[in-house]
């Protein structure tokens, strides 16, 4: 079984699908109205899959249980995460990979998003993943695990284009934080389309416009 999620369809036989990770707290319907703030036109048909995380007790959040793709320690992002359920997430955005294979769409096909905490997923998972995706998404976050990162990296996504984008103002997971992630993607060759904008914790109009134009880039 994989995880349940919102779909969006942008044709009846979509040849392109995005996987969007929401933030902690959220769920899959948080990200569903930016659809039709983008502007698709010429693209393929898309398939817009925005999947629900698992519930689980949130340290930091008193240990209440919330939607939430691993579970955070202290503020210090990356150094508190919790290594195990980051892991199993990965294992599920993975099956929802996989279900978009089943369903006829070529994983080179595939873009994976997300925000904040889902963006840490989307730089966990997809530049692990074997195969060659469409590109990365990267909104508000930072790159977990990064001690394992280097050894376990795969070949297969060294030159898939990233789209890394923070808020100058945020205070939830600070820009220097995304900066330091940006420095040991950079470091390592990925080509990374870094974006700096006005905003807190969140995103806007002008970011939108760049996405759309991402996006119109990588998936042709």
């Amino acid at each position: 079984m994989t995880l349940p999620a919102v779909e969006l369809q942008t044709s009846p036989n979509p040849t392109v699908s995005i996987i969007w990770m929401h933030g902690l707290g959220a769920d899959g319907n948080d990200f569903v109205p930016i659809v039709k703030e983008l502007d698709l036109a010429g693209l393929p048909g898309i398939r817009f899959v925005f999947p629900h995380a698992p519930m689980l007790p949130v340290t930091i959040n008193g240990g209440r249980m919330m939607p939430a793709w691993y579970d955070i320690w202290a503020t210090e992002f990356g150094r508190d995460d919790d290594e195990q359920t980051i892991r199993d997430s990965q294992k599920e955005i993975d099956a929802l990979i996989a279900r978009e294979n089943e369903r006829g769409i070529a994983t080179d096909k595939i873009l994976i998003a997300g925000f904040s905490q889902g963006c840490a997923m989307t730089l966990q998972t997809a530049l692990r993943h074997p195969q060659k995706l469409a590109g990365l998404l990267c909104l508000s976050g930072y790159l977990p695990l990064e001690s394992s990162f280097e050894t376990e990296r795969s070949d297969a996504n060294e030159n898939t284009p990233i789209y890394y984008a923070h808020g100058i103002g945020d205070q939830v997971i600070p820009i220097t934080r995304a900066k330091q992630s940006l420095a040991v993607l950079q470091k390592a060759g990925y080509d990374v389309e870094w974006h700096e904008y006005n905003m807190p914790h969140s995103v806007c109009m002008e970011e939108i416009i760049d996405i759309s134009n991402f996006l119109k880039k990588v998936l042709k």
